[in-house]
């Protein structure tokens, strides 16, 4: 019997959040690269990075309707038909908005574990405060009732006009509360649903840096790829106002935290050690709580503030899939592993040609 090699393999990726990092990645390992495409947002991988030559990553498009419709058994058997190995992202959650018919009805091999995806909405049960008590990893302190306010809060809820953005917004006291909510509910920010169901948490003053990990199932090793954070529009333009300006700007201006992009951060090497330790403490608790746990990419987007004498990691949000962040090549980390720096998706399509190399390709998908 022939041993099957990465050119027997198409990487396929929803063509969103993620798409390119994915497909360059797939490329460079020799891989073939598929996107599926909705109708009409179609352009930046049908044309723009299509692969022509030497250039672009893009091999294939597979058009929809909707993303959802990836899990109708037409869109599937074409997967299947190109030996299609999926890899999911956040985009993939959010638009098919179904994770039971991610894990029951969606059969095409899907890198890594996807009874892990859910664990990202803090609306499910168990979630990921669940997954981080377990792992015995801190974040910050919750209220359940707007009263018990005593101190600077987050409030996070669902967005009325796009459901799968949250709303932000800042208070400090239950009247406080009250004042800001009430404003978000006028402009049509957020209802009074999305307001109940909101999560409010404690805001942890400190520098905020995405821990990108991979856990190698085939290695059995966790590594640090790359440290990055974000950028949110319109608050990086508040905060580069001088003070005066930003409470003058504060009485028209609703500050938003909408993500639009990452830059590379790096660490003072004394923190690395604590990093890898919470690292493999959610690796573990991910192998006991769900078997076989974690598998290749997670974040653990953190803050870190000082404890005197010593510096101290907060987790505030955990991405138990593909991260957004294709800058992390620009950090150290897999360079002092591998001797060259790597970005998410070469190290994702690294793990999968390794392991259909050994024959181990069960072990990465499920």
């Amino acid at each position: 019997m022939k041993v099957k090699s990465q050119k027997d393999y198409t990487i396929a990726v929803i063509g969103s959040h993620s798409a390119l990092d994915v497909c360059r990645g797939a490329k460079d390992e020799g891989f073939r690269t598929l996107v599926v495409v909705e109708k009409g947002r179609d352009k930046t991988y049908a044309k723009y990075f299509k692969t022509k030559g030497e250039l672009g990553c893009v091999d294939e498009v597979l058009y929809v309707d909707k993303f959802k419709d990836i899990l109708s058994l037409k869109i599937q058997n074409e997967l299947k038909k190109r030996n299609c190995i999926f890899i999911p992202h956040r985009s993939f959650e959010v638009y098919v908005n179904d994770y039971d018919a991610i894990e029951n009805k969606f059969n095409v091999p899907v890198f890594g574990n996807k009874k892990l995806l859910r664990l990202e909405e803090r609306t499910e049960s168990p979630n990921q405060y669940d997954l981080l008590k377990w792992a015995n990893i801190k974040f910050p302190k919750r209220f359940k009732n707007p009263k018990d306010i005593d101190r600077l809060v987050l409030v996070k809820a669902q967005q009325e006009k796009v459901s799968f953005e949250r709303g932000f917004f800042f208070a400090s006291s239950p009247k406080e509360f009250e004042q800001e909510a009430k404003k978000r509910i006028a402009s049509g920010l957020i209802s009074k649903k999305s307001l109940k169901e909101a999560i409010i948490e404690e805001f942890v003053v400190g520098t905020s840096v995405n821990f990108n990990f991979f856990y190698s199932a085939v290695g059995k090793r966790l590594e640090l790829v790359g440290t990055d954070t974000r950028r949110q529009t319109n608050l990086d333009g508040f905060l580069r106002l001088p003070a005066q300006q930003q409470i003058e700007a504060a009485r028209y201006l609703e500050v938003t935290f909408k993500e639009m992009g990452h830059t590379a951060v790096t660490l003072p090497e004394s923190l690395i050690e604590e990093a890898m330790e919470i690292g493999e403490r959610f690796v573990k608790a991910t192998q006991q709580k769900f078997s076989p746990g974690v598998i290749g990419p997670f974040a653990l987007q953190s803050l870190i503030r000082p404890v005197f004498p010593k510096l101290e990691i907060i987790v505030y949000d955990v991405a138990p899939r593909f991260p957004g962040s294709p800058g992390i090549a620009s950090t150290p980390y897999s360079g002092y592993l591998y001797g060259k720096s790597l970005s998410m998706g070469r190290r994702v399509a690294m793990e999968i040609k390794e392991a259909i190399r050994l024959n181990k390709l069960k072990q990465i998908t499920t």
